[in-house]
């Protein structure tokens, strides 16, 4: 473009900044004030870079689409790496009160699973207190998965009579 910098924009204004209006508004999910923002600064990269946008080198408002993606690609990179906390700061949990109810039902269930046929204790021990996916419990319990399955369904319903016979409510 041999135009003077002033002209050049003027056009480039005329003949893209409807399409590039309407295509930040879709990459900032129709937040206006945002893609104001991601706009206004893809024309300013325009003005830096005007000797880029000759026609005979590519579409100038496919460069100006690539550049507002990127924009707002670069924006979310940066508020997502703004809001992680590093684990060596998270505080530690506060006590506020007495754990003295929670000790006690900790107790309560306890006992009520001691209650429970040994190959329920075994699946809910695997799948519930030790945290493992059905298919290592059943690996590890020598079962196939669906009967890892349906034994916790049982084993829970058991556990949940045996706590109701204890006289814990729901």
């Amino acid at each position: 473009m041999t135009d003077s910098p002033d002209v050049v924009m003027q056009r480039l204004h005329d003949d893209h900044a409807g399409a590039l209006w309407g295509h930040c508004l879709r990459l900032t999910n129709h937040d206006r004030a945002r893609a104001e923002d991601v706009c206004q600064e893809t024309l300013l990269r325009a003005w830096r870079n005007a000797s880029l946008l000759d026609e005979t080198q590519g579409s100038v408002r496919a460069w100006l689409f690539t550049v507002a993606r990127n924009i707002v690609i670069d924006e979310s990179r940066t508020r997502r790496a703004r809001s992680e906390i590093p684990m060596g700061d998270l505080p530690e949990p506060v006590s506020t009160g007495d754990a003295s109810d929670e000790l006690l039902m900790t107790w309560v269930v306890a006992d009520a699973v001691t209650r429970l046929s040994p190959e329920h204790r075994a699946v809910l021990q695997q799948t519930y207190f030790k945290g493992r996916p059905v298919a290592e419990a059943a690996r590890r319990l020598g079962i196939p998965e669906g009967t890892v399955k349906s034994r916790t369904h049982y084993a829970l319903h058991a556990l949940r009579l045996a706590l109701e016979e204890m006289g814990v409510v729901a």
